[in-house]
């Protein structure tokens, strides 16, 4: 057999290979089309009817299949993210879980105070007057250096006792101005009492401060979040800084009392200040 008939016959079995490979796949797919259902869609999976569930990932709503919400599950059916504001989770969350209700402590509720805390430290509570609490200025959130003035006496009996200030704590932030955790206004009756955000060993110093004298309250610049604290001056503000007269001369001025006894009578004789000279005689 020529090569040229070997060819032909090589090319004819593949055309009618061809053909019937063709001819299968035709009977085949109209076999398919025929078996489908008219809505053209095979065994379609049923619909799960689905709720908006409150997440924990900047709070937001995330679609959920109602047959496996919980019932402690936030829906949005039922609630507002606005009733959320101002709250805290008492534990760590990832991001995209269920928020329920247990999880979250509102303002005011048994337990908020504990949640707000950062690991590792306390909330200590002092005392402040109009003119130390700021006039109602200071508000939850902000952050704070705490002053501490005092009287110091001296030695001399005839020396007027000193007054001081320094600077006991600096940037601690605010928990609380009396019992309200929230910056939300309701009156204007100044404070009476500041709960701050310390660590134990800061605790510890408070409370001392507290037994020397009075408490006042620095606010800080919004500006200044985040800084970090600074490290104090140990060096006090006395008073002959925040006054021209000098203690030298307050003690110069001080008017000194003699009495003198002359047998059965007595009598008392004051002394002027040193800086005139001379005395004055009852």
């Amino acid at each position: 057999m020529s090569s040229m008939l070997r060819r032909v016959v090589a090319l004819s079995l593949a055309v009618i290979i061809s053909g019937v490979t063709v001819f299968f796949v035709q009977q085949w797919l109209h076999a398919e089309l025929a078996n489908r259902p008219a809505g053209g869609v095979a065994d379609a999976a049923p619909v799960r009817p689905l709720v908006h569930v409150l997440v924990a990932n900047l709070m937001r709503w995330q679609e959920w299949p109602r047959d496996t919400v919980d019932a402690a599950y936030v829906l949005q059916e039922n609630a507002k993210l606005e009733d959320f504001v101002g709250a805290v989770v008492r534990s760590h969350m990832a991001s995209g879980e269920p928020i329920t209700a247990e999880r979250v402590v509102h303002p005011g509720d048994r337990g908020f105070m504990s949640a707000v805390l950062d690991p590792g430290s306390r909330a200590v509570t002092v005392n402040v007057t109009a003119s130390t609490g700021m006039a109602g200025f200071v508000l939850p959130g902000d952050r704070i250096d705490l002053l501490l003035t005092m009287v110091v006496q001296s030695g001399n009996k005839d020396a007027p006792a000193r007054h001081m200030s320094e600077t006991v704590l600096t940037d601690l932030k605010v928990l609380a101005m009396d019992q309200r955790v929230t910056d939300d206004k309701k009156d204007v009756t100044p404070p009476k009492t500041a709960t701050l955000e310390v660590t134990p060993k800061q605790a510890e110093l408070v409370a001392v401060a507290s037994e020397l004298g009075m408490l006042s309250l620095s606010l800080r610049s919004l500006a200044d979040d985040g800084a970090g604290a600074e490290p104090i001056n140990a060096v006090p503000t006395w008073d002959n800084e925040a006054t021209h007269l000098s203690i030298k001369e307050a003690i110069e001025n001080v008017q000194r009392k003699v009495v003198i006894v002359r047998g059965s009578q007595s009598s008392e004789l004051t002394m002027a200040p040193a800086a005139t000279g001379g005395a004055q005689k009852p």
